[in-house]
Formats: structure tokens, C-alpha cells, sequence
């Protein structure tokens, strides 16, 4: 059987040779582009000289104009020398520029597979619970768009920029040569341009293109959600009502996008009319005409000013057509910066090793901001061998106290020991060959059914994968498969929900880690699956530590201790026979939880007065 360990190919996919863990916490845009540098500087090197070669043509035609429009015999050998000197300059340009983009485009892809890499990396170390926080849509597109919208910062703007700065400030200085008043005539829609660009930075349309950044991530998120719900929205056929954050986020899109364009489009206009070559060529004959019939300027001298004079606008135009695609990579930067900022979980420098797997909560309080407090002051003993059971209301902090174990969050004050270690000190391999969960949300990678199941056991062999399956009530399933346990997630093997969590299931029990969180393990189960996976975990529990949130009342049944939340505190806690019996808190919330099966609280009610027995 191949297998496959994410975490070691993950960390093969982006260690990078001066990757340093310290210095990558501060990592900025600067340091990331370092190794690039002269890379960067051979794309402007060639683009400054292409560009200067490219005046060659223009300059050609100028001295040719002179030369043809002086008084006596023409000189054929000076001539063919312009030609040929414009030619060699003409084929330089295109042959510099040409190799210049290349390589910026090279460098581009190279910049974005960087990219990619650090922002997969510190996404393989951010703490779990990071990910519940943020929407999946906007995850994938900073991974996505965010990093394919920097190529023109790095593919085309050191080029282009260069050429559109160099080429303009060259024929400044020759045109300066000429006629200096001329000149100044000339750099007239220049300057009106240059009045028109703040107006394209005022706090209006900031807020604008705020605004619009903010409505495509709400339509990325919201088609993200569409497609995931798809499969509701058809067996219901209320696609308006079951999405309608998503026709919501597309009309509020259409209004931002209004109001940008809107905005935009009346300083774009003004900007082109200004810069356009027409009225450029006008303010040149105006002025050349004026100087020309007043003697202060030879007719063949106008020449390099109607040649020139149109390349004197290029800065201007560069930015104002890429104004946009610069805008949008500079505020893509600043969400990849953001995710490439992210605190990856601490690892401690020199790990230390559980003796046992007794789990200690000391006065635990986490929240996930400062304002609200979603535990408080959690002191929990799991003792080896046991079955803790969590209930309580929805919102009372059952799931937050789960996820804190296998450390998809730290506490904000207090403390969780793990055989006399705080989580903290411990490597996180360490803590997941100890702690092993199974949630309700299952996700598989797109792999197959062996290596999902083995993947905390990337080498266990097939056998050990098929026990597993068969345990989790799976196997018989698997084999339905077109490659049976060869079939890729997502190519050739379409799971139901309860199916996938089967399969979360068996990747516990290969694990057989000393600690087991199971959040429900067995929501989406029929009674059979369900019978027999509990039949395994029984069988298998010998001294493990099990921490369950329950849901079903044969759940709580099974639990050597109850554990009641409300508020983000224990209220209660003991056996569950016991708590039954005293009618507190525990008893009212159950019966209210199961007034619906009333006759099945009966009947269990037997089952708990066995096991108080025992």
C-alpha cells in the first residue's frame, strides 16, 4: 500500500534553503522578495536598455528629416548610416524587451510559488482553531487570487515602469537641447494629468475600493457556501430562500461596483482626453507654430517635438491604464502579509515527554476575543481507563473545551496538563501521536480511502487499514468502491456524511493514541453502524483517556463521569445514575433534551441504574 504522511510532505513541499523558523515569524515583503533581487534588477538593466535602444528609430527619423529638409546635396552615405543605426537600435529594443518580459514573467511564477509556499506553511502552523474562525472562501482567495494578482507587480510593473520613466526623462533631456520653451509647452497635459492623480486618492475612493475589496470576498465566501449546499438547494427548490446571503452578496456587489466605476470613470475620462496623443500633437503645433513665426524656432526643429513629444506622456498613462491592476497587487500583498503574520502555534524548544496520559484542566478560561469569555475556570481530571461525557446547552463552551485538548487553541489563562506536562511543552507530533480526535465536520483528503485512514500510521500496512475499516463498520462499504481501498476522496469514491465519519472513525482506532476526544462521534450513524463502532471503542478503550461531548443518551450511559456546562462553567459532575437521581441541573436539562423520546428515557433509565451497579 503507498501512503502518504501530510505533515512530512507538506514540510518537504515548502522548506525553502534559508528557511529560519525565528526569522520567518517576522517576515516581510522585503525579506520574502530578497533572494529575487537580482533577478529584479536584470529585468530593469535590460528593459533601461532596450528602451534607450528603442529612441534609436524616433532619433533616425529626426536626423533623416534634417538632413533631407537642409539646403545642398544630400549625403547617401550618412544616410544609410541613420537607416542602419535606427534599424540595429529598432532590432535591440525588441530583442532586450522581448527577454526582459520573459524573464519577468519567469520571475513572476517563481515569486508566486514562493508565495504559495509560505502561506501553505504558516497555514500547516497556525493553530487549528485559527481556521474555524476564518471563512473558507477568503482563505482560498488569498491563496488563490491574492497571489495571482501580484503578477503584475512582478511580471509587468519593473519593466514597464522603467521603460515608461527612462524613455520620457531621455527625450526630456534631448528635447531640452533643442528649444527649452518648447519643451515646457509640451510638458502642459503632463502636468494637467498629473493635477487629475490625487483625485483618484481621496478618502472617497479609498472607502470605494475598500468597499469593493470587501464585496468580492463576500461573493467568494458566498459561492464557496452555494456550491457546498447545492445538493439542498435541488431537493428543496428554494434556491432564493436557502442562499440568499449569496443573491444578497451579489447585489450588494453590484451597487459597490456602481458606485467604484462611477467614481472612477469620470477621473479616467478627463485623464485620457488629456493625455490623448490628438490633443498632445495640438498643444505641440500651437506652440511650434507660434515660436516658428516669431524666428525663434527652425521649421525642421518642430520635427523632434511631434515625434517625442507623445512619448513625454508615458509615465502618466503607464500608471494611469495600470493604476487598478497596482492598486489591487498592493492590497493583495497586504492580505498575504496578513495570513504570513499569523502567530504559528509555539513550539517549545526543547519538548518534553508525557509519563502516563492523565489530562488535567487547571482553571482553564479561554475566550476568543477580549470581550467575551467562553470558559471560565475549568478544573477537570480525565483519569486513564475512563469515559468523560460533556453536556449542556447549545453555547455553554462544550465544543471550545474539546478543541483545547488536541490544542486547536491555548488557553487564555490556566493551564492543560497531559502526564504532568503542560500541552505547551510538548512537540506537536507528540501531542497527536497522544491525543487523536473525531469531530462531526469530517474533511478527507483527496486521496484514498487507505492513506485517509492511515494517516496518522502512514506506513501501517493494509491489513491494519482493513481492521480498522471493519470496526468502524466500513469496510463492507469500501469494498462497494470501483478501487475498493485504491478509490481517490473526491475522483472515484463519493462518501455520505456518515460514511466520511466512519472513515474519521477508523483513522482514530489505527491511531490508538492514549487519548481520545470524540465530539458525537456517531451523529450521522444508523443504529447498527452506531452499535458497532461504540462495540470497538469499548474494546479497545483498556486505559485510554476518552473525552466525549454527548449528544444521545446512550453516550451518557456509557461515561464513568458526567460533566454539566452552562455558561462556560461546571455545574455538575459525577456518575450519571447519580446525577439523575439528584435531580439538579443535569436531570432537568436531560429530560428536557429528551422530552421528544420520553419512552426511550424509560427505558434507558434501567441501563443507568445497571451501571451505577457496577
Amino acid at each position: 500500500m503507498s501512503a502518504i504522511d501530510p505533515a512530512e510532505a507538506l514540510e518537504r513541499s515548502t522548506r525553502l534553503p534559508d528557511a529560519d523558523p525565528a526569522a520567518e515569524q517576522n517576515m516581510n515583503m522585503k525579506q520574502l522578495l530578497r533572494p529575487y533581487t537580482r533577478s529584479f534588477a536584470a529585468v530593469v538593466i535590460l528593459q533601461v536598455i532596450g528602451a534607450l535602444a528603442g529612441l534609436a528609430p524616433l532619433l533616425a527619423v529626426v536626423e533623416l528629416g534634417r538632413t533631407l529638409l537642409s539646403s545642398g546635396p544630400i549625403d547617401h552615405n550618412h544616410v544609410w548610416n541613420v537607416v542602419i543605426a535606427g534599424a540595429v537600435g529598432l532590432f535591440v529594443r525588441l530583442l532586450l524587451t522581448a527577454t526582459s518580459s520573459a524573464l519577468g514573467h519567469v520571475l513572476d511564477g517563481r515569486v508566486q510559488l514562493t508565495f504559495r509556499r509560505r502561506l501553505a506553511e504558516r497555514l500547516g502552523r497556525v493553530p487549528i482553531g485559527w481556521f474555524s474562525r476564518r471563512r473558507t472562501g477568503e482563505l482560498a482567495k488569498v491563496v488563490g487570487e491574492d497571489v495571482s494578482a501580484v503578477h503584475p507587480l512582478i511580471a509587468h510593473a519593473p519593466a514597464e515602469l522603467t521603460a515608461a520613466f527612462v524613455v520620457p526623462l531621455a527625450s526630456l533631456i534631448y528635447l531640452f537641447t533643442i528649444d527649452w520653451r518648447l519643451t515646457l509647452i509640451t510638458l502642459v497635459p503632463v502636468v494637467a494629468a498629473v493635477a487629475l492623480v490625487p483625485l483618484m486618492e481621496t478618502p472617497a475612493r479609498k472607502r470605494e475600493q475598500q468597499e469593493f475589496d470587501g464585496g468580492m470576498g463576500r461573493i467568494s465566501s458566498s459561492v464557496v457556501e452555494f456550491v457546498q449546499g447545492i445538493a439542498v438547494v435541488k431537493a428543496f427548490g428554494g434556491s432564493r430562500r436557502a442562499h440568499r446571503k449569496f443573491l444578497t452578496a451579489a447585489d450588494d456587489f453590484g451597487a459597490i461596483f456602481y458606485r467604484w466605476v462611477r467614481g472612477i470613470a469620470r477621473i479616467g475620462a478627463a485623464m485620457q482626453m488629456v493625455l490623448s496623443p490628438p490633443l498632445v500633437l495640438l498643444v505641440v503645433l500651437l506652440g511650434g507654430t507660434a515660436l516658428i513665426t516669431s524666428g525663434n524656432l527652425a521649421p525642421a526643429d518642430l520635427l523632434p517635438f511631434l515625434l517625442l513629444g507623445l512619448g513625454l506622456t508615458a509615465p502618466i498613462g503607464a500608471l494611469s491604464h495600470g493604476f487598478d491592476d497596482l492598486q489591487g497587487a498592493g492590497r493583495a500583498l497586504g492580505r498575504i502579509k496578513e495570513v504570513l503574520q499569523e502567530q504559528p502555534l509555539a513550539e517549545p524548544a526543547h519538548p518534553a515527554v508525557p509519563q502516563g496520559h492523565r489530562v488535567e484542566l487547571r482553571d482553564v478560561r479561554f475566550g476568543y476575543n477580549d470581550d467575551h469569555e467562553v470558559l471560565r475556570g475549568i478544573d477537570l481530571v480525565l483519569e486513564p481507563g475512563t469515559v468523560t461525557a460533556l453536556v449542556g446547552p447549545s453555547g455553554s463552551g462544550k465544543s471550545t473545551l474539546v478543541q483545547l485538548l488536541p490544542r486547536f487553541f491555548d488557553p487564555t489563562q490556566g493551564s492543560i496538563v497531559l502526564g504532568g506536562v503542560d500541552l505547551r511543552e510538548l512537540g506537536s507530533r507528540e501531542l497527536y501521536r497522544t491525543v487523536s480526535f473525531v469531530f462531526q465536520d469530517v474533511r478527507l483528503l483527496r486521496a484514498t480511502i487507505a492513506e485517509n485512514i492511515a494517516l496518522a500510521v502512514p506506513h501501517a500496512d493494509l491489513d491494519d487499514v482493513v481492521r480498522a475499516a471493519k470496526l468502524a463498520n466500513i469496510h463492507e462499504r469500501i469494498l462497494e468502491l470501483p478501487h475498493a481501498y485504491e478509490s481517490v476522496i473526491g475522483e472515484d469514491a463519493g462518501l455520505s456524511g456518515g460514511e466520511a465519519q466512519r472513515i474519521s472513525i477508523a483513522r482514530a482506532l489505527l491511531a490508538d493514541t492514549p487519548v481520545l476526544v470524540l465530539d458525537e462521534a456517531t451523529a450521522f450513524a444508523d443504529p447498527q453502524t452506531e452499535q458497532a463502532v461504540r462495540h470497538a471503542l469499548a474494546t479497545l478503550q483498556g486505559d485510554r483517556t476518552v473525552l466525549v461531548i454527548a449528544h444521545r443518551l446512550e453516550t451518557v450511559a456509557d461515561a464513568d463521569t458526567v460533566v454539566m456546562l452552562e455558561n462556560g462553567q461546571i455545574v455538575e459532575r459525577g456518575r450519571p445514575a447519580e446525577l439523575l437521581a439528584q435531580g439538579g441541573s443535569f436531570a432537568a436539562f436531560w429530560q428536557s433534551h429528551q422530552s421528544a423520546v420520553g419512552d426511550e428515557i424509560e427505558t434507558h433509565g434501567g441501563v443507568l441504574q445497571g451501571d451505577e451497579r457496577r
